[in-house]
């Protein structure tokens, strides 16, 4: 079993959470649950939207700040150790939907085992991913940061 315990940035402040991963036959069950995520809204003119919320692994477990304009940049890209197109990052998780703040969901992937992802972190974005732009879905910035811990 492993864990990321979720904090805010600069962006979001307010967000705080966990994520466990659970090794499971033929893959790994995840679970999340966060609150303080930014309310949705809707994209206008030039603005993409506020959420649902892009929620990937990516490569490295350093959740420093760092830049406050360009938060968690040392975490790198999405996690995506077969040399996958996005879409198909094995870093690469259903976005996240705030209802009052509050996200709770479980899924199951094949794309790792709990093992394969200590030392790397979670990212919650400001934006939805949209599972083809290059590196990073066009998810926006990044509003929080765990590292995955076993």
């Amino acid at each position: 079993m492993a864990t990321a315990i979720i904090k805010g940035g600069p962006f979001a402040p307010n967000i705080k959470g966990y994520v466990y991963f659970m090794d499971v036959p033929y893959g790994t069950n995840v679970c999340v649950s966060v609150i303080g995520l930014p309310e949705y809204k809707k994209a206008e003119g030039n603005r993409s939207p506020i959420g649902p919320h892009g929620f990937h692994i990516h490569e490295f477990g350093n959740c420093e700040v760092g830049d406050k304009n360009d938060p968690f940049k040392s975490v790198g890209n999405h996690w995506n150790p077969y040399n996958q197109p996005h879409g198909n990052h094995a870093g690469d998780f259903p976005v996240l939907f705030s209802n009052h703040g509050i996200a709770n969901m479980c899924f199951f992937t094949n794309k790792f085992k709990v093992k394969d992802i200590i030392g790397k972190s979670i990212i919650i974005h400001e934006n939805p991913d949209d599972y083809r732009t290059e590196p990073s879905g066009n998810s926006g910035r990044k509003l929080a940061c765990g590292e995955i811990v076993g």
